[in-house]
């Protein structure tokens, strides 16, 4: 399952150019010092105001020239003048749009008083105001403010009606549709782009939180693979090199009684050395994917409980005694869990060699019907005059191996100054693997495990 995600740009352009044409315009007003909710309202006053006074005298111009629309000084200057205060009062229509839409409509009352019906206006204030109202209010209350000053608005149109030289009806009738029209579709679309505002920056915050998640997603997986990469090294390198240096103090101590059992364990180290090159080699190959090295059924960095033999019959010729017992019925285990016991006594009998040379240890790997159990346990020093060193990376390595496959490990001193290791692995219908010599491939970085 994929999950498609944008970038908050894809989200920005996603709503098109009326989102785009609203960043342009932001964008000039903040270079012209106009920033802040009420100063952008002041020059959207002043200009509506220009322009709509600009607009009335042309419209006066050609109502004069009409037969029948006679207009006198007085009520061309006072409609001038009221559309003017009307645009100006624009200025507080976000901080106060309730205050706003009501001192709006006072006006427009007034120029209902001043022209004759049939040369009634209406300005541009009326709708802005009532868009900020539906922009900014909730929606309960931005229909309750829109539906009250519409009341009061055709209400204020009736009784200038009955004044004298009002008698036109068709034409307060028209007033009447055009004020409930212009109220309450300006503030439906107000709503509305408030509405789209909303959707559009919530789908930035999803873009930035899926880019967020994608990246701490990219950081876990870099995490456990340099964990997995550690464990490999940190396991094939202690494992050789303990033997190595093992076999070094050998040398130096026999290099003048029996040079020829020098020579013997010198070679072994070349040939130790040499193997360990080759391990690490596969290692980083199998790392970098399929393509980065060869692997073959004998030289396979990640050997299981197939090899256990071999570890132990290593761990003998470095001057270990180490007994091994099998209990039960052999189960083929998945590759990781295969992979997890063959490292667990590796890196347990490393720490003997290190901590506890020539104390002899006891592995016993038991097959039960409800888990697989293993455990090391190593006797007590028998010349404790080497200085105990605690490498730092070996148990927490088992650990973490153990808690990819849902395993439990316990380890601890005995009571007889020695030391055990034990791991057990419960098992269900999933945990065995039907795939021979499953121990022999690599598992990838996200194998999922049975638990």
């Amino acid at each position: 399952m994929t999950s498609q995600t944008c970038s908050p740009t894809e989200a920005d352009a996603a709503y098109g150019w009326p989102d785009r044409l609203a960043a342009w315009t932001d964008a000039r007003l903040t270079r012209m010092g106009l920033i802040g909710r009420f100063r952008r309202d002041c020059a959207l006053a002043v200009v509506l105001c220009l322009v709509t006074t600009g607009l009335l005298l042309l419209l006066f111009a050609e109502a004069t020239q009409t037969p029948g629309l006679a207009l006198e000084p007085f009520q061309v200057s006072a409609a001038i003048v009221l559309s003017a205060v009307q645009s100006l009062l624009l200025c507080v229509r976000r901080v106060h749009p309730v205050l706003c839409l009501w001192l709006v409509a006072l006006p427009q009352v007034a120029l209902f008083a001043v022209l004759p019906a049939a040369a009634a206006v209406r300005g541009f204030a009326p709708a802005i105001a009532a868009y900020g109202c539906g922009a900014l209010l909730p929606a309960r209350r931005a229909v309750r403010v829109v539906a009250a000053v519409t009341l009061f608005e055709s209400a204020g149109l009736v009784l200038v009606s009955f004044l004298p030289g009002q008698s036109a009806a068709p034409s307060v009738a028209g007033q009447l549709v055009s004020g409930v029209l212009t109220y309450a579709a300006s503030a439906l679309f107000g709503a509305y782009i408030a509405t789209r505002r909303q959707n559009a920056s919530l789908e930035r915050l999803r873009a930035a939180e899926a880019v967020e998640t994608q990246r701490a997603r990219a950081d876990a997986a870099i995490g456990l693979e340099r964990s997995r990469m550690a464990r490999e090294l940190h396991d094939i390198a202690a494992h050789h090199l303990s033997g190595m240096v093992v076999q070094a103090a050998v040398v130096e101590r026999l290099i003048d009684r029996d040079p020829q059992a020098a020579k013997e364990a010198a070679a072994w180290i070349r040939a130790q050395g040499r193997e360990t090159l080759h391990n690490l080699r596969l290692v980083v190959g199998a790392l970098r994917g399929p393509e980065g090295g060869d692997l073959d059924d004998e030289g396979a960095p990640v050997p299981g409980l197939g090899v256990l033999d071999r570890l132990v019959r290593t761990a003998r010729e470095l001057g270990t005694p180490v007994e091994l017992v099998r209990d039960g019925e052999p189960v083929e285990l998945p590759p990781i869990a295969d992979v997890t016991f063959y490292r667990v006594v590796q890196e347990a009998l490393a720490n003997v060699r290190e901590h506890a040379p020539g104390a002899p240890a006891r592995i016993v790997l038991r097959y039960g019907a409800a888990d697989v159990s293993l455990e090391i346990e190593n006797k007590a020093r028998p010349a404790p005059d080497r200085p105990r060193v605690n490498r730092g990376f070996g148990l927490a390595g088992m650990q973490e191996r153990a808690q990819l496959i849902g395993a439990t490990l316990d380890a601890g001193p005995t009571p007889s100054g020695g030391w055990r290791v034990s791991l057990r692995l419960p098992l269900d219908g999933e945990t065995t693997s039907p795939h021979a010599g499953a121990h022999r491939s690599v598992p990838q970085p996200g194998t999922r495990l049975a638990p």
